[in-house]
Parts: C-alpha cells; sequence; structure tokens
C-alpha cells in the first residue's frame, strides 16, 4: 500500500531497493545485484542523454528478456524518456509502424532476435516509417554498415562516468504497450511513472512478494503488459527474478525447480507445456500459486490436472489499458471460481462495476454486462487518439473494458470474454463459451470457438472445430465429416437458439501474435462463418 512519503517514480522505486539484494538470476546461475543494474541504468540514461534524448522522447526497446531489457527501461525512467516495447517477434512492417507511430527517436535492439539478425529485419523496414529515428544502439555484436543511414553504437560502450541527474518525473509518460490489434490497427497505450509504480507495489502485495524466500519465474514477455506488471511487481518487492531470455517449457520447469520459484504468472498453454515437460508428480513443490491467463481455448481440463500435480492456479485480470495484473482470484476461493478470469481488484482503491446493456444502469451482482474499473494503474491515454481515448472513459473515470462479465458480491468480477465476442441469440445474451464447451464434450475434437452469422434475417450461432491431435484415421474423418451428429449432440443439451447452424473444421484456429501472447481472430472466424452460410445460398 502506498505511503505519502513513498518513491512515486520507478528509478527512486528501484533505487530504494537494499543495493545487495539480487534482483536478476540469469539461467546459468549468474546473479545481478540491484546496486549492479541501478549503477548500469546511471550510464545508459547518461549515454542516452549524450546522444542527445531528453525528457518526453521516444525510444524503441526491441529486445528479449534480459537484464539489458530492464537497465534500458530504469534508463529511460531517469531520462523521463517514453519507452516503447517491441515485441521480440515483431517483423519489418510492425516494427515499422510502431517506430513511426510513436517518433521514436532512438532504437535500441538486441543484435538477433531468436536466429534471425535484426538488421536483416531493419533492412525491411520502410524508410518513411523511420523518419523520426536518429541513431541505432545494438546489444551484441553487429555490422555497423548494415544499419545504414543511421549511427549505431553499441549498448556495452553507451557509457558516460559523467551522470547526470535523474530528470523523470511522477507524470511522465514512461513505457507504451500495444493492444492485440485482433479486430482493427492496434492502439498505443500509454501509462505514466506515479501509476506504475503504485500498481508495483499493490501488485507485491497482493502476491506477498515481500515474504522470505519469494522468487519469481519470468516467463512472459517484458515488452507486453503481462510480463512488465509481474517484474516490476517483484522490483518493487526487491524480490530475485528469474530470467530466462525467451520461453522454453522445458527449461522454465527446471530453472522453477532450481530456483526455488513461489510466484509465476502466464498463459494456460504456456504452464501446460511445462507440466508435460516436467516428469515429477508434484514438479514445483515451491510454487505458491500460478497466475493464469485463459488464451487457449483446448485446454478446459487443465486447472483440475495442475491443481492434482499440487499446482494452485488464481485467474487473472487485466489488460494494456488497466496493465496486467489489475485484479486476481482469491487465494482462499475453491477451484470452481480460481479457474475463472476475474478477481477483486489488487489495489485498496481499485473499484469494478458492471453496466447493464439494455438498460445503460450499474448492474446488481450476478447480472452480465460490460465491466468497467477504475484504479490508480488505468493508462493516461492511447497514444495520438484523443477521441478513443475520450471514448475509453466514463464521466466519473472509469475505463470502459469493451469485456463482458459480472460482478461479484466481494467487489470482484468474473470477465466472461470480450464484448464482441457475446452473442446475442434469440433475444438473450449469449457466453460463447457455453456453447463451445457443448461442443467439446464430443472427444474427438481439442479446440472450438464460437462465432455469429446472419441467417435468414436472424442472427444464429456457427461452430468451428479442430480435431484432436493423434486420433486414428478413421476417427479423424469421422470427426471431420459428422456435422450432423455434433449439431444434434449441442439440440440435445442447449436451447434451440444456442444451437450451431453450421459447425466448420479448420486445421487450426486463426491467430494473431499479440504483446502478451497469441489470440484467437474471432473477426476472421465471422467473415469465414458469413461466407460459408451466404456460399450456400
Amino acid at each position: 500500500m502506498t505511503n505519502a512519503g513513498a518513491p512515486n517514480t520507478f528509478h527512486r522505486l528501484f533505487d530504494s531497493a537494499p543495493d545487495e539484494r539480487i534482483c536478476v538470476v540469469l539461467p546459468d546461475g549468474g546473479e545481478l545485484s540491484f546496486d549492479a543494474m541501478a549503477a548500469r541504468s546511471r550510464s545508459i540514461a547518461a549515454g542516452f542523454s549524450r546522444l542527445g534524448l531528453r525528457r518526453g522522447d521516444a525510444i524503441g526497446v526491441w529486445m528479449a528478456n534480459t537484464p539489458a531489457w530492464l537497465q534500458v527501461f530504469l534508463a529511460c525512467a531517469r531520462l523521463g524518456a517514453l519507452a516503447v516495447g517491441i515485441n521480440a517477434r515483431f517483423r519489418g512492417r510492425e516494427i515499422g509502424e510502431l517506430l513511426r507511430r510513436s517518433s521514436a527517436r532512438l532504437l535500441v535492439a538486441d543484435a538477433w532476435q531468436g536466429k534471425v539478425r535484426s538488421d536483416e529485419i531493419f533492412r525491411t523496414i520502410a524508410p518513411s516509417d523511420l523518419a523520426s529515428l536518429r541513431a541505432v544502439v545494438v546489444a551484441g555484436e553487429s555490422d555497423p554498415s548494415a544499419w545504414l543511414p543511421f549511427d549505431v553504437i553499441n549498448l556495452d560502450e553507451l557509457f558516460d562516468e559523467a551522470n547526470a541527474a535523474d530528470a523523470g518525473r511522477p507524470e511522465d509518460a514512461c513505457i507504451l504497450f500495444t493492444t492485440s490489434g485482433t479486430t482493427g490497427r492496434p492502439k498505443l497505450v500509454v501509462h505514466r511513472q506515479r501509476g506504475i509504480v503504485a500498481h508495483a507495489r499493490d501488485v507485491a502485495d497482493a502476491f506477498e512478494l515481500a515474504h522470505p524466500g519469494s522468487a519469481v519465474l519470468q516467463i512472459v514477455p517484458f515488452c507486453g503488459a503481462f510480463g512488465f506488471s509481474q517484474a516490476i511487481a517483484a522490483i518493487a518487492a526487491a524480490c530475485p527474478l528469474v530470467v530466462p531470455p525467451l520461453y522454453n517449457a522445458a527449461k522454465a520447469a527446471r530453472l522453477a525447480r532450481a530456483h526455488r520459484v513461489t510466484n509465476m504468472v502466464g498463459t494456460n498453454d504456456m504452464l501446460d507445456r511445462m507440466l508435460a515437460a516436467a516428469t515429477d508428480e508434484r514438479p514445483f513443490p515451491n510454487l505458491r500459486f500460478f497466475g493464469h491467463a485463459n488464451f487457449n481455448p483446448a485446454l478446459p481440463d487443465l486447472p483440475a490436472r495442475a491443481e492434482a500435480r499440487g499446482v494452485k492456479l488464481r485467474g487473472l485480470f487485466g489488460m494494456s489499458e488497466t496493465l496486467a495484473l489489475f485484479a486476481v482470484q482469491p487465494a482462499k476461493a475453491g477451484l470452481e471460481r480460481r479457474q475463472l478470469s476475474g478477481g477483486v481488484p489488487v489495489s485498496p482503491s481499485g473499484q469494478a462495476r458492471v453496466r447493464d446493456l439494455a438498460s445503460g444502469e450499474i448492474a446488481a451482482a450476478g447480472v452480465s454486462g460490460e465491466i468497467e474499473l477504475r484504479g490508480p494503474s488505468l493508462m493516461s491515454g492511447y497514444l495520438g487518439d484523443d477521441e478513443a481515448t475520450r471514448a475509453a472513459f466514463t464521466p466519473d473515470g472509469f475505463l470502459r473494458t469493451g469485456d463482458l462479465g459480472y460482478a461479484t458480491d466481494d467487489g470482484g468480477f468474473i470477465h466472461l470474454g470480450r464484448m464482441g465476442d457475446a452473442l446475442r441469440l434469440g433475444g438473450f445474451l449469449v457466453n460463447p463459451l457455453e456453447i463451445e464447451e457443448t461442443v467439446l464434450e464430443i472427444g474427438s475434437l481439442s479446440a472450438c470457438q464460437v462465432v455469429e452469422a446472419q441467417l435468414d434475417g436472424r442472427t444464429r450461432p456457427v461452430a468451428f472445430v479442430v480435431p484432436a491431435a493423434g486420433l486414428p484415421a478413421a476417427r479423424q474423418a469421422s470427426a471431420q465429416t459428422d456435422e450432423p451428429a455434433v449439431i444434434a449432440h449441442c439440440r440435445e443439451r442447449l436451447a434451440s437458439f444456442k444451437v450451431p447452424v453450421r459447425v466448420i473444421m479448420l486445421d487450426s484456429l486463426p491467430t494473431v501474435e499479440g504483446p502478451n501472447g497469441v489470440k484467437v481472430r474471432r473477426d476472421e472466424l465471422r467473415r469465414i462463418a458469413q461466407a460459408t452460410i451466404d456460399a450456400k445460398g
């Protein structure tokens, strides 16, 4: 909980940690103290200043999860600059658009992005997207000529002993995230120093990261709100952060055990792969809980399987606009609730409410509507889009999330899905998950997504299914051709208006790589569904 005398800029929060405490643990067992990280960030900030960077400038950070990412972000906070998080998996068009829209003056990049040289990707960026860029800083060995016409500086050489005084202020914009862009051009979400510091403390308290023996495993990228929120919370608690540069399930499982990790957050498919890679019946004996996001609809049995192996799950809710980990399900709740997305706000001043879609009034507990949130971690706005920023907030300062859910009696909420995902069928608002779970009762299927389409002037559900891997050929063929059986199965169990009018088989669901993980492109499914119905006549 924040007090009046507590630091309200990120660099002061970082510098308040005991110097000798371990900040980052590397996969090979190496360690970096808070003092060492702070010293390196000061020299980088001074180097940025020597390059002509000032308060308010934007700096693109195109790096994997490494200590250098944190050092560069901390340097941006000291300078009062805006760090633009760039996903390490992004390629030329995506990077160029982000640099152009943020007016970035500097790009800081790893020499390699996975197995691809960064300079090779950089060459594919349209010159018009680089109009604001002045220089490039590279971590690792790189050919300077490959980045022409820009000056290239090696990050290890960006050092200035004449450290300038920290210029960053509480109201400075300090981090920019991109939304997933599943329905259109990604928005650029900006957060200020004061907000991220308050959120870091609130998450640290809610997750008990200051308790003796705490250790956090960072398997989600720093560049997105999900990974960033966990990292800053660990820093606020002066809790060691175990940082593999890239996610690998088997390596992550070994690190979690070797470093007695107590806290992790990630997507449900990340945890599923870690459990598959771990041979012990209870592979993570020190883990207090795994905070999970349900990004993969094909894992409905994961919560029960995880708990059977000693992994306690707690559902979360967050978004780029609120920062991740805005809410977490109560630790003492049963699995039936803990496995659900949503929870109680982590901030003592956080508030959640639900607005009835029909009446426009605040809904009673248990009544579905649009989730609205308020708290210290809300964004300052969308960069370069004042109209969208105004539309995102209610007159009394709540964020309109665009998500469907219902309030709970304890001040929390249950998240059901995106508003655009909810189906209006037969005069009722229907959660597609209800239909999807019914379809998946058929054992030959591994995934299902339900969207709406227009048929004879009425809104009707259409199901997309993916066959289970490893099925005998005869069963796969049956799963792919027996659409009437799937519809009959649903008709026996659901109201008639919820029964899919078509069941479409796909090899895989269309997805988009967002800053926090892979999400299903429901907009593309809606297009396919309508085209299929229209083609049938």
